[in-house]
């Protein structure tokens, strides 16, 4: 068993940094919420590794088991009962002056908003090098079916079933009512342009890290070549799962 540093000095084992751990092990558990998940799906993404969540945050949607359910659900996965779900990841690139600049690969997704001043401003999308449209906006956000069910969810995107190859692309506060969340496939890739102008504009990725952006930065958004593997219990029920953690369908 291996541990990072922080969990492992009460167990009284040898402690590894977290970058370290993806080419020890075979399988990583992860306590903690939707966010540490996040975080850790990025970090093991280009080793393959299965990700095994048990919830000890809030709304634990991606970490599906709770506590209580923790040692049952641990030793079904010893009894090699269980499945191994594969989740699309994107890979994001910043362009600036016709060059790469930063690169990232995410779970969830890739939101392009305003700073402090709440001011809509222009955004143009292509989509396989063909203009789409100019969304006037307080901000984009460009998900997984993984996370069609975060902030784009809140900012009236659809729910997709998580092993779904598509992507959506969400405007956050529209000013034009015809301008709606659209699915595309996954294969496509996406452009989203910043126009000359706007000012104080950031790129988030998965919630958890930022970039500023510049006048006429370009984003490519695309499907990464890695996936999230999720381990999860044999008898778990995607919409048992909506219902009970996001109330959905309910009166």
């Amino acid at each position: 068993m291996f541990a990072e540093a922080d969990a492992a000095q009460p167990l009284g084992i040898k402690g590894y940094e977290r970058c370290a751990l993806p080419d020890l092990v075979d399988m990583i558990i992860v306590l903690g919420g939707d966010g540490t998940m996040l975080s850790v799906a990025r970090l093991v993404a280009e080793r393959d590794v299965p990700i095994f969540g048990i919830n000890l945050g809030g709304l634990g949607f991606i970490t599906e088991v709770s506590k209580g359910e923790a040692l049952d659900a641990l030793e079904k996965v010893i009894a090699q009962d269980y499945v191994i779900e594969e989740r699309i990841m994107l890979h994001t690139r910043i362009i600036r002056d016709g060059h790469p600049l930063h690169e990232f690969t995410v779970l969830n997704d890739v939101v392009i908003n305003k700073g402090a001043l709440a001011r809509i401003f222009d955004i143009e999308i292509f989509i396989e090098r063909k203009y789409v449209t100019t969304f006037k906006a307080d901000g984009l956000i460009i998900a997984t079916p993984t996370g069609s069910t975060a902030y784009s969810l809140s900012a009236g995107g659809p729910i997709l079933y998580p092993t779904l190859h598509c992507i959506v692309i969400t405007p956050i506060c529209s000013h034009t009512l015809t301008n709606r969340p659209i699915v595309i496939e996954d294969g496509m890739l996406i452009e989203a342009r910043v126009n000359p102008g706007s000012k104080d504009i950031s790129l988030t990725l998965d919630g958890q890290i930022g970039r500023a952006l510049c006048d006429n930065d370009v984003i490519e958004i695309r499907k990464s070549d890695h996936v999230t593997r999720l381990l999860l219990p044999t008898q778990r029920d995607y919409f048992q799962v909506l219902r009970e953690k996001l109330k959905w369908g309910e009166r």
